[in-house]
């Protein structure tokens, strides 16, 4: 009866008037940033990086007040605002930087620092270096919020060392602050003293986590931390801190003149506010833009990069979030949102925000093998599974390119990157990883295609890429090497078990 009646329904004529008295509320398609709800009004370097420009477009004003109204106020606010770390982890920033003010802090005699990580080492990321570039003041005013909300003493700014008209403009925005009187001894007239550093790195993508960036900051080797103890109770020189992003510090200052509820208005629950996207690769129009989170995958690409090269039909996937995050293939690439929570459903993630591009000109396996050289060379080699696992994933990776492999030895990969996820200290190993995942989730037919015809032109291959026909007939294979496997073994070739 109610399948009838369901059926009876669907079957109405239109036009009739429908009874019901509520109605279905419409999807809201997110995107479309409108320019006066741009934050980084100066990232294409248009207008004056100094601090005129910056005065002409809204920087410091009226900071004073939002120092005065205190810490909590400050961190109320950006928990309010939905705000996530946009360095690829998104925590909530808010409880981060809450961390800082635990009971009974202010009988800590101890120095307190704000880390703003600017080392930007993550391949296919360009949004820090714009903000720094065309936005420094944005960047020097977020640190002192920021700092307010922590009750630190202090902000170094750890940046990248191949950065150098970056460090040379925050460096002139710096020196103008303090001869404004906004940052100093008495901060913009508020009684509360603060101070900004900048400290250039010398080009480790290791440093990119925040305790190997501490590390380096004391002047060791960047090699990350055992946690806990955490920064915030144990960081840089001893002292509790805070590492941040560029991008999560800069928009701190506008979300506390907006209010919260402001950036809280753009993008889905627990993925609000705005974002810089970075699109390269195979696009018309590769771009740096500040967008609403949650605007689709396509959209974003179609309305901002002129479309992929060839039409959209040419795509052949996506990297949605720098390299170390799994790639997406076309059908994904059209239903994705670009935030935490739907790439994460996709089995991908957001990242930073690095959109990468490849067409079907694109050797996806050489891509991912890339990828896997360059973890393999920017390994610490502190923890034993990064450290081994990465030169195996590199040279398994780069035998594929070739083919010289055996169907089996993909699943062994598989394996190898299970075993190097989750079990390092810092995050390195799931970066390496990832992409590897990625690639076999959704282009295995490609390098399984790639191992056959290998095999079907050199004939067999054992485990580790030698062929079996430079095998000595004479001599006996052992087991581990597959050569007892009917598809590696040619007349003649295998020993008598």
């Amino acid at each position: 009866m109610l399948k009838t009646a369901r059926s009876a329904r669907s079957v109405r004529p239109l036009g009739r008037r429908n009874l019901a008295t509520v109605q279905e509320t419409p999807v809201r398609r997110y995107g479309g940033l409108r320019d006066q709800d741009r934050i980084f009004t100066n990232a294409y370097l248009r207008h004056d990086h100094g601090v005129k420009g910056a005065l002409s477009r809204g920087d410091w004003h009226r900071t004073k007040d939002i120092l005065l109204k205190g810490d909590s106020w400050i961190i109320q606010t950006i928990k309010d605002s939905g705000l996530r770390g946009r360095g690829g982890a998104g925590f909530p920033s808010g409880l981060k930087w809450s961390f800082m003010n635990k009971s009974g802090w202010e009988k800590d005699p101890r120095p307190r620092y704000l880390v703003v990580n600017a080392d930007e080492g993550e391949p296919g990321t360009c949004k820090d270096r714009e903000i720094l570039r065309g936005d420094p003041h944005k960047l020097v005013e977020g640190c002192l919020v920021a700092g307010r909300a922590m009750n630190a003493t202090a902000a170094y700014i750890y940046i990248r060392g191949e950065f150098f008209q970056e460090a040379s403009h925050l460096q002139q925005a710096i020196t103008e602050a303090y001869k404004a009187g906004f940052i100093g001894k008495n901060a913009c007239g508020s009684g509360y003293a603060f101070d900004v550093y900048v400290h250039r790195g010398a080009g480790a993508y290791i440093c990119g986590e925040e305790t190997a960036l501490i590390e380096s900051l004391e002047g060791k080797q960047g090699k990350p931390r055992l946690k806990p103890p955490f920064p915030a109770d144990v960081g840089l020189f001893g002292c509790p801190t805070t590492v941040a992003n560029v991008e999560t510090v800069a928009v701190a200052p506008t979300i506390c003149r907006r209010g919260s509820s402001w950036f809280a208005g753009f993008g889905r629950e627990r993925n609000q506010g705005t974002k810089l996207y970075c699109i390269s690769g195979h696009v018309n129009n590769p771009c740096v833009i500040e967008e609403e989170m949650s605007i689709p995958l396509k959209e974003l690409i179609e309305k901002h990069a002129g479309g992929v090269r060839g039409g959209w039909d040419n795509l052949l996937g996506i990297i949605p979030g720098g390299c170390s995050v799994p790639v997406l293939p076309r059908p994904k690439c059209e239903e994705v949102l670009m935030d935490f929570d739907s790439l994460k459903d996709a089995q991908s993630g957001l990242g930073t925000g690095a959109v990468i591009v490849m067409d079907k000109s694109t050797d996806i396996v050489a891509a991912i093998a890339r990828f896997s050289q360059f973890y393999k060379h920017e390994s610490c080699g502190q923890c034993t599974p990064c450290r081994e696992g990465t030169t195996w994933m590199m040279n398994m990776m780069n035998r594929f390119v070739e083919g010289r492999g055996h169907q089996r030895e993909i699943d062994m990969l598989l394996e190898l990157t299970k075993q190097v996820e989750g079990r390092t200290i810092c995050a390195l190993g799931d970066a390496a990883a990832w992409p590897i995942q990625g690639l076999m989730r959704h282009f295995r037919p490609e390098v399984e295609k790639r191992i056959a015809d290998f095999r079907a032109r050199e004939g067999g291959v054992l485990f580790g890429g030698r062929l079996a026909r430079e095998v000595d007939p004479t001599l006996a294979i052992p087991d581990n090497l597959g050569g007892h496997l009917p598809e590696v073994s040619a007349p003649g070739t295998q020993a008598t078990p």
